[in-house]
């Protein structure tokens, strides 16, 4: 018997047909997964920072973030930390273009992202060693600390320790400041991520050695142990007296770069509202203050060049009857100088603490004849540099020591600890937020604050042109604020200190410490690939 093949069309209908192989469409989806939940997590650690009390949800960004990048080559890795970053940082950052447009936004957001990338390829790197946690947290909080010093002086905002002001690891700052807290969290997210490998390694019957299950506990447990052992470095008792103090909020005309061009209007408003302070004072209807604190920016008319200025500021001061602390811009010498004056009622400028560390791009422009040769728009926005100050800034005040770090600089370990270790019993932070309108930033500023409140045990009162201005005890805790764009003032006791807390006396040896660990665990895990290679295994 013969059988004869018949041809078929392949076009028949009735025939059937074979579905196409979904293997490459899923292998091409799930090549898509890493990058996917290395941005998404991203945007979970930005979602964990202020004004949302969201600080635990650093833990499983860090966690999921962690699992995305171990055991992928350093490419892979640096790509996928950069998509990290760009996930935290863009929304994060989003207020540096509410007034210049998205082109300055979006290139710090680019800038700053390629560090956290090099941190991702560092930390898949790291994957492969034996407490791969510690590793991975050393070399995040290594990131933040050159984040924090280049380029341009650096920009620290986004440390995680700054989303922790409500977290349990609070008190570490206190123990070791910002790059203590920072690594904490760090170590209890990637921890997290390691403790869930272990138990779905388990779960699907692989063997979880001992050794590797209690390094995945402890990377949990030790950081939310040395919280609670360092609870009793928090504490807001006074131990060199108290001091009344009072808080300006004058407000400004309009939100936004204009408000500058009202320089009067808003040195009226923060006049005006001491007045009204002075007047509840007489009628017994608020506490008279030892020394008034007024922001940033309060008199942008220099009151020693222009005496219709001085007048204002004089006449306010002999008003409430004490010191005010004055905001203002100065030129001396041909320079410009962003600068707090402590005005006497009787005597007139008595101190004053010129502003170190000066804002990039807003109070000084990095490489202006590049930019001006691109736009010149953007050299006519900072017409001419500020200058840096060079001494730590404290105003004695009536025996009381007052230590200044002015706006920007609260986000700078060295600018706020340096006025502690000159003698300051409290800290003032005056701000002026008014060029981003009601955006997060004056929230993230605010929470920075706080983490300084116990990083050096003291009082931190944060008086701001247009809001939020607040009072923070050395606990961290907010006990009065204001609302944004509304003229008020603030007025209480609060507690002087003079002890230092570990972090104060330590200053940068904790960070100096963890870089070194970070290194040491690069290290080792370049010298192990190299022997791998070596021996043939990859």
């Amino acid at each position: 018997m013969t059988v004869t093949a018949t041809s078929v069309d392949a076009s028949d209908p009735l025939r059937p047909q074979t579905a196409p192989a979904p293997a490459p469409r899923r292998a091409r989806l799930l090549r898509l997964v890493p990058a996917a939940a290395s941005a998404l997590s991203g945007v979970l650690l930005y979602l964990s920072f202020p004004p949302r009390p969201l600080w635990w949800l650093a833990l499983p960004a860090l966690a999921v973030f962690g699992g995305a990048l171990r055991g992928r080559t350093w490419k892979a890795a640096l790509g996928l930390g950069y998509l990290f970053g760009l996930g935290f940082l863009l929304p994060l950052l989003v207020w540096t273009g509410v007034e210049v447009g998205p082109g300055p936004w979006l290139a710090l957001a680019a800038v700053e992202a390629v560090f956290v990338g090099l941190v991702g390829a560092g930390v898949a790197a790291v994957s492969r060693l034996p407490l791969w946690p510690l590793w991975a947290a050393a070399l995040w909080t290594a990131g933040e600390a050159v984040r924090a010093r280049v380029p341009f002086h650096g920009f620290p905002w986004g440390k995680i320790a700054f989303g922790q002001a409500d977290g349990v690891f609070l008190p570490l700052a206190a123990v070791g400041g910002t790059p203590v807290l920072g690594f904490a969290v760090a170590l209890c997210g990637f921890g997290l991520c390691e403790a869930v490998r272990l138990v779905v390694r388990r779960r699907r019957g692989d063997a979880v050695r001992g050794p590797a299950a209690a390094a995945a506990l402890l990377s949990v447990a030790v950081p939310v142990a040395g919280a609670v052992a360092a609870r009793p470095l928090v504490s807001d008792k006074a131990e060199t007296g108290t001091a009344t103090v009072a808080l300006i909020q004058g407000n400004v005309p309009r939100a936004g770069l204009e408000f500058n061009a009202q320089r009067r209007a808003v040195l009226d408003y923060h006049a005006r509202e001491t007045e009204r302070l002075a007047q509840a004072v007489k009628a017994g209807k608020a506490p008279k203050p030892d020394f008034v604190l007024w922001p940033e920016n309060s008199s942008d008319i220099d009151p020693f060049v222009n005496p219709d200025a001085s007048a204002v500021i004089s006449m306010a001061a002999k008003e409430v009857g004490v010191p005010v602390s004055v905001g203002g811009v100065v030129e001396r010498g041909g320079e410009l100088f962003n600068e707090q004056i402590l005005w006497d009622p009787a005597k007139g400028p008595v101190q004053t603490y010129d502003k170190r560390q000066i804002q990039p791009f807003g109070e000084y422009l990095p490489l202006r004849p590049l930019l001006g040769a691109i736009n010149k728009n953007w050299t006519s926005m900072v017409r001419q540099d500020f200058s840096r100050g060079t001494r730590p800034g404290v105003f004695t005040i009536d025996g009381t020591k007052v230590g200044l770090a002015t706006c920007y600089e609260a986000a700078f370990d060295w600018a706020v600890r340096d006025t502690v270790t000159s003698g300051a019993q409290m800290i003032s932070v005056p701000s002026n937020n008014a060029t981003f309108d009601r955006s997060e930033m004056t929230y993230q500023q605010l929470a920075m604050s706080r983490i300084r409140a116990v990083e050096h045990s003291r009082t931190v009162t944060v008086p701001v042109t247009s809001g939020v201005s607040a009072i923070i005890m050395p606990d961290g805790r907010i006990t009065q604020k204001t609302g944004m764009f509304v003229p008020g003032y603030l007025v209480q006791k609060v507690p002087l200190r003079s002890s230092e807390t570990p972090a104060t006396r330590l200053g940068t040896l904790p960070e100096i410490a963890l870089v070194l660990v970070a290194a040491g665990g690069l290290g080792w895990a370049v010298g192990a690939g190299l022997r791998r290679r070596r021996a043939g295994t990859v």
